[in-house]
């Protein structure tokens, strides 16, 4: 008996001792230290830029094995802002982003991808107007320590690229075909958790 507990031990512990390094980070949308920015071509003329105000998310990061690295965020749609009331209702309508029938969007990652020097690869399923796809984010790290009172803290921007005719938003081609592709940039500020 003490053998097989003694074997228990040796097998779960180094998956115990990875879990204890990583460290939970709450995204710091309070103190508006994240965002989450597009563009997209109006027309092929020109760039129309937006963001979402209000989002909420999370993130475990493992210096050691970023492997088990994982991001949550969800975002509140009717908060779409690209300066310009009678815009953002078009862009809220069911031509668009049908706020009414789906209000939320959602990002769950399911892999992290190490590319050293601070680069990494974020894989995760980004659901939008009830439609779940996986995405791919390429991520920079900016920097991390502790800030002026008392925490600590870890940043990260990354980077993709949508097709708005995966989630059906096949009215985007009124707008010209420049305007299939949505160009997405996320600015992420972490308070770690105590």
């Amino acid at each position: 008996m003490k053998k097989k507990l003694m074997a228990l031990l040796l097998i779960t512990a180094p998956l115990l001792c990875g879990r204890l390094q990583a460290v939970d980070y709450e995204i710091d949308t309070r103190g508006a230290h994240a965002f989450i920015e597009f563009k997209i071509k109006h027309l092929g003329y020109s760039w129309l830029l937006g963001r979402f105000n209000r989002f909420e998310g999370e993130f475990s990061y493992d210096e050691k094995h970023p492997e088990r690295n994982h991001v949550q965020v969800d975002i509140d749609i009717a908060s779409l802002d690209s300066n310009h009331a009678e815009r953002d209702r078009h862009l809220r309508s069911a031509r668009f982003f049908d706020v009414k029938k789906f209000p939320k969007a959602g990002f769950q990652s399911t892999s992290w991808e190490d590319l050293g020097g601070g680069k990494a690869v974020l894989k995760g399923d980004l659901s939008l107007r009830g439609i779940t796809r996986n995405i791919r984010i390429d991520v920079s790290e900016v920097g991390h320590g502790p800030d002026p009172w008392g925490g600590y803290r870890r940043g990260f921007e990354g980077s993709t690229v949508l097709k708005l005719s995966d989630w059906n938003m096949k009215e985007a081609k009124i707008l010209g075909p420049a305007a299939e592709e949505i160009h997405v940039y996320l600015s992420i500020e972490g308070v770690r958790k105590k």
